[in-house]
């Protein structure tokens, strides 16, 4: 089931709604969702048994419960892997996670961002503009691709590799088709799996040869100060700290990557907005940005597994999600509430007020609780260095409307084709 992430009855505020700070006129509107019905409820439960999410008080209260566990991400499939003593940091629940994203909780903060990647990402954006302005025309999803995977190989360590193409070995990994069934009503399943699954081993075995085992040796001669030099010391076997670049590159890599394509689109399409993005100091532009973010998470769904029964107050009306259930939160829904967003939900109005207390102007956009995001102020730093150089280039316009693809292991959009070019 899903909904349109549009306000509805049972969402509507009781209050004034905020008068939205962009004249009407030049409202840039949601390009990624692909919703298509409305759900008259903040909190149901389908015909399948699973509870789906729409409301933001509701979201929030079940990814801040400890009553949870992930079930999104293939969790409950690579949790039960063999030979894996430690558990993917992704996938950990109660002190032990605690604890892992305390240790980690350094390689993210704003301190270590200025003082460790700050200069690499001004170097690497100056050097991808620079080359584009040479070229004169380029594809914005290859350019975000390779500075995502090249700040997050800062910040996991992978960066002793064998061999030039790590971008392209990660995109490939990610971005594995499966077959529908409609498509391919002449084939037996067993036959396509398996080829599907050998693909599959083949990328992620050509990243651990290529990318991984390089940097973990290099790191055992000498630690450096990232996220492998710090399962080393945790005594992660290579095969668990395999999975946790994986993890580490889908979250830095898949989500900046398009979150920076998506702000690109909204500013070159909206000159009013790219013009105040470009004279507005950082501070402003930050709060842009997390309105881009708010409008357009990346990440669509959040699953969660009830390990208790779960009380909640939903419009007046008390609910128990019995232990068990599966849980599906509607991202976009929640970040269009308009108790929360005010009127305009789906519209992109940089400095909408946000009612309600310590709630963030991105909303869930780097999602809550105790899985939000470690990685967010590092990504929406990185988006801005970048774009605040490319969307200053004079003639920059958009040469071919980018294609919208939906990734099935995020639930989230995938901007392709997106040619840009200076006249």
């Amino acid at each position: 089931m899903s909904i349109t992430p549009q306000a509805n009855s049972t969402q509507a505020s009781t209050e004034t709604p905020t008068q939205c700070p962009v004249e009407h006129s030049s409202l840039s509107y949601q390009k990624a969702s692909r919703c298509t019905e409305t759900s008259l409820t903040r909190l149901e439960r389908d015909g399948q048994g699973v509870w789906q999410v729409y409301g933001f008080e509701e979201a929030r209260a079940i990814l801040r419960n400890s009553a949870t566990k992930q079930a999104g991400f293939s969790a409950e499939r690579l949790t039960k892997l063999p030979g894996i003593t430690n558990e993917p940091v992704l996938f950990m629940e109660g002190k032990a996670h605690q604890q892992q994203r305390k240790h980690t909780a350094r390689f993210f903060t704003p301190k270590t961002v200025s003082s460790n990647y700050r200069q690499f990402i001004e170097t690497l954006a100056d050097q991808l503009v620079n080359d584009f302005k040479r070229k004169k025309l380029g594809d914005l999803s290859q350019l975000s691709l390779i500075l995502a995977v090249q700040v997050t190989a800062q910040v996991v360590g992978v960066t002793n590799s064998r061999l030039a193409g790590m971008d392209r070995r990660l995109d490939a990994f990610f971005h594995q088709k499966t077959p529908s069934h409609e498509s391919t009503p002449h084939l037996g399943w067993n036959l396509l799996g398996r080829l599907r699954q050998l693909s599959q081993h083949w990328h992620l075995l050509a990243f651990y040869w290529l990318d991984v085992q390089p940097a973990i040796r290099a790191r055992k001669y000498q630690a450096q100060e990232d996220v492998i030099s710090h399962l080393l010391s945790q005594n992660y076997s290579n095969a668990e700290i395999l999975i946790e670049c994986v993890t580490y590159a889908a979250a830095g890599m898949v989500t900046t990557r398009e979150f920076i394509c998506i702000a690109a689109w909204h500013f070159l399409e909206h000159p009013e907005l790219r013009v105040r993005y470009l004279s507005a100091p950082e501070e402003e532009r930050l709060e842009m940005l997390h309105e881009v973010l708010r409008l357009e998470p990346v990440v669509r769904n959040l699953y969660r597994r009830a390990t208790a029964d779960i009380p909640l107050e939903s419009q007046g009306t008390q609910v128990i999600i019995p232990e068990g259930d599966l849980i599906n939160i509607h991202i976009y829904a929640a970040n269009t509430d308009e108790t929360v967003v005010g009127e305009e939900p789906l519209a992109l109005c940089p400095g909408r007020a946000i009612h309600g207390e310590h709630i963030s102007s991105m909303i869930m956009g780097f999602g809550d609780g105790p899985h939000r995001c470690p990685g967010s102020y590092l990504a929406i730093q990185e988006a801005d260095i970048f774009l605040h150089r490319l969307l200053a280039l004079d003639t920059l316009h958009i040469e071919h409307s980018p294609t919208l693809n939906w990734n099935q292991l995020t639930t989230g959009y995938e901007v392709r084709n997106f040619l840009i070019a200076l006249e």
